[in-house]
């Protein structure tokens, strides 16, 4: 979770952040207690969702900044409500 600690430093500067892990991470962002963390349920290396799927990258990126505006508590975490959507130009199946 090298991710949670680049956010951890730069919270500690003063520049707050969102962090967006996939489900297989929650666990450890709870265990970090990032200060707001949006989990999303695609694939490992695709956080913001299939190759060449910007309908759901804006999704996800409008998502992390509601978070960022909404969140009042340290240790948020929120899930992103939509499951997975494969890309079926590349022949990804829907987990």
């Amino acid at each position: 979770m090298s991710v949670g600690h680049v956010a951890r430093a730069i919270e500690e500067s003063g520049v707050p952040t969102v962090t967006i892990v996939t489900k297989a991470f929650a666990h450890r962002a709870r265990e970090m207690k990032l200060p707001r963390t949006l989990v999303v349920p695609h694939l490992m290396g695709r956080s913001m969702g299939a190759a060449l799927d910007a309908e759901r990258h804006n999704e996800v990126l409008n998502a992390a900044l509601a978070l960022f505006e909404s969140a009042t508590a340290n240790a948020t975490i929120e899930e992103f409500p939509k499951p997975y959507r494969a890309n079926p130009e590349y022949g990804v199946r829907n987990t």
